[in-house]
């Protein structure tokens, strides 16, 4: 079957229109472009494969279009992209520091001829310290400081020492400047050299515990008659005369074998409160002390009767007694046989050196009850009543010390506010102004001078904490807390707080209703002081003797410990009267 033309001519035109330019053509996409071709192409095999030059040609004219309007599409976005990119740069210049993103620090690389030479110069610096270091060290150790006994020479060879240590300080300080650029994380350049100069033996341990020798002390025995008693007469100063007087009569008692009978509060301190004095029986392990009252009921017979009143000094006024102390005791009940005597003419003020035969044969009786007064003067058989312990043998530290109650508040404290590391300081000030210009030379300083011989201690302690055991008014501890500093910083004085109910140390004294006792609180403080890692005293103080005899008895005492400025005179004196 032929086709005529008009029926090819109509299927040709709706196929693919000719010179048709309307908007359905131009919003073709490629892809549909390329399928309608397709579509044409299979209507022209369905029609015989006959092709006429003009369909060929438009076809073909077709995928060249598409492939243009694909051109065109891809060169649209690239355009889009450039003119975004060059308004986000232009953004960028005209609002933000671009110098901070393309500035780069060639310093670093450059190699600069000054820095070697100071890293070489430092370390040669430090070289030169070292071996000043060691030489320091060196001079101090073998130095004799034992060659003179002399106080004058004592003093010159601790301020000596004190220059030296000081001296090897500054060096260590200058040696941590110069090697602080050097260190990395935990490293040391120097390592563990530097370590072992300046903890030499001396430096470490400047102020380690006096060696108290205790296996040459030489002890008595005290093993009293039951029926032999010695009634202590304590009358000169305060509590702290009064217990060093005691001590003294426990060595009377052992040497005359009697039990030694401790006063009544009503006519002396309140010895209980202070001490425990049954466990100075324990010490010993038999009686040999009872209270007043135990005394009374066992001298029932007797009625509490003195046979024999014997004074240790007749001079300025015997036994130190007076009318008033006779009448405390004759309301206790206490009757004395005879007068007041004194076996030898003995002056408070020029006390003599006695020995214990001495005090046998002067003071020995047959008498039941005998009382001696006052014996905190006498000057007897030092080198045996000094010794840690004191001179009688028995198996505890010593005789007298502390309660336990005031001795765990102590520790409560010190572990409350101090530590175990740190200086206690006895200042006394109230009334010591005329005391002590009366002595020569004085021993009442300057707050300033005070200040500046305990940042010495300090420092040569190595203590960071200071507790002040003083009656000074607030104006004198206020001053003298701003001048004790030591390389730079303030040490801190520390005194007991007043009573607070937020705080658990002295609890122990406030259930037991002694918390306000005057007595209980000096106690507190020497017991405080006696622990401390160093100990500076006031010079001419029985307060401070009292302490240094306790360190002495507990092992506390350190080569560190004196008086206040010792070997120094006050750098102004006031005028008498």
């Amino acid at each position: 079957m032929v086709r005529n033309s008009s029926e090819d001519e109509e299927d040709h035109r709706n196929l693919i229109p000719q010179n048709d330019t309307s908007d359905n053509d131009l919003n073709l996409r490629p892809e549909d472009e390329l399928h309608s071709v397709t579509n044409a192409r299979a209507i022209n095999r369905t029609n015989g494969g006959g092709r006429s030059p003009r369909s060929a040609f438009q076809i073909d004219d077709i995928v060249s279009r598409s492939r243009n309007r694909w051109k065109i599409s891809l060169n649209k976005r690239f355009v889009f992209a450039a003119v975004f990119l060059t308004l986000f740069v232009g953004f960028l210049f005209l609002f933000t520091d671009t110098r901070r993103f393309f500035s780069v620090d060639f310093s670093s690389f450059k190699l600069d001829p000054m820095s070697s030479r100071v890293k070489e110069s430092e370390l040669q610096a430090l070289n030169l310290l070292r071996q000043q270091q060691l030489a320091l060290v060196s001079l101090l150790t073998r130095t004799n400081f034992n060659s003179s006994n002399a106080i004058g020479s004592s003093v010159l060879i601790d301020n000596v020492k004190a220059a030296l240590l000081k001296q090897i300080s500054v060096n260590k300080e200058i040696e941590e400047v110069l090697l602080s650029p050097h260190r990395t994380g935990n490293y040391s350049v120097t390592g563990s050299g530097s370590d072992s100069i300046t903890g030499s033996s001396y430096y470490a341990d400047r102020c380690k515990k006096v060696d108290q020798k205790l296996l040459e002390r030489k002890t008595i025995e005290w093993k009293p008659r039951p029926d032999k008693f010695l009634f202590a007469i304590c009358l000169s100063g305060q509590m702290s005369n009064h217990l060093i007087c005691l001590e003294k009569h426990m060595f009377f008692a052992a040497l005359l074998d009697r039990v030694l009978v401790i006063p009544s509060s009503k006519f002396d301190y309140q010895y209980d409160r202070v001490i425990d004095i049954e466990r100075i029986n324990t010490c010993l392990a038999r009686t040999v002390v009872i209270s007043f009252d135990q005394f009374k009921e066992i001298d029932k017979k007797s009625n509490a009767h003195i046979d024999r009143f014997i004074c240790y000094f007749s001079s300025p006024q015997p036994c130190y007694v007076d009318e008033d102390h006779i009448k405390k005791l004759k309301v206790l009940g206490v009757s004395i046989g005879g007068k007041l005597e004194a076996p030898w003419n003995e002056d408070i003020k020029k006390p003599t050196k006695r020995t214990s035969q001495e005090v046998v044969e002067k003071f020995k009786s047959d008498d039941g009850v005998i009382a001696i007064g006052d014996v905190f003067y006498a000057d007897m058989e030092q080198d045996l009543v000094m010794q840690p312990g004191g001179p009688i043998n028995h198996k505890c530290k010593t005789l007298i010390e502390p309660s336990r109650l005031i001795l765990v508040t102590a520790q409560r404290f010190i572990q409350t506010f101090l530590g175990k590391n740190f200086i206690s300081l006895h200042l006394r000030r109230h009334g010591f102004l005329k005391f002590c210009n009366a002595k020569s030379p004085s021993c009442f300083y300057p707050i300033p001078q005070a200040a500046d011989c305990i940042s010495r201690m300090v420092e040569r302690a190595n203590a960071p904490v200071i507790y002040l055991s003083t009656d000074a008014a607030e104006s004198e501890t206020g001053l003298l807390q701003s001048l004790v500093v030591v390389n730079g910083k303030v040490v801190p004085l520390v005194k007991r707080p007043p009573r607070n109910s937020a705080e658990k140390w002295d609890s122990l004294l406030y259930r037991h209703g002694i918390e306000d006792d005057s007595q209980v609180d000096a106690m507190l403080d020497k017991t405080i002081c006696a622990m401390s890692s160093v100990f500076i005293g006031a010079s001419g103080s029985t307060f401070t003797e009292d302490i240094l005899r306790l360190r002495k008895d507990w092992g506390t005492s350190s080569m560190c410990d004196e008086y206040l400025c010792r070997g120094e005179e006050p750098n102004f004196i006031a005028e008498n009267e």
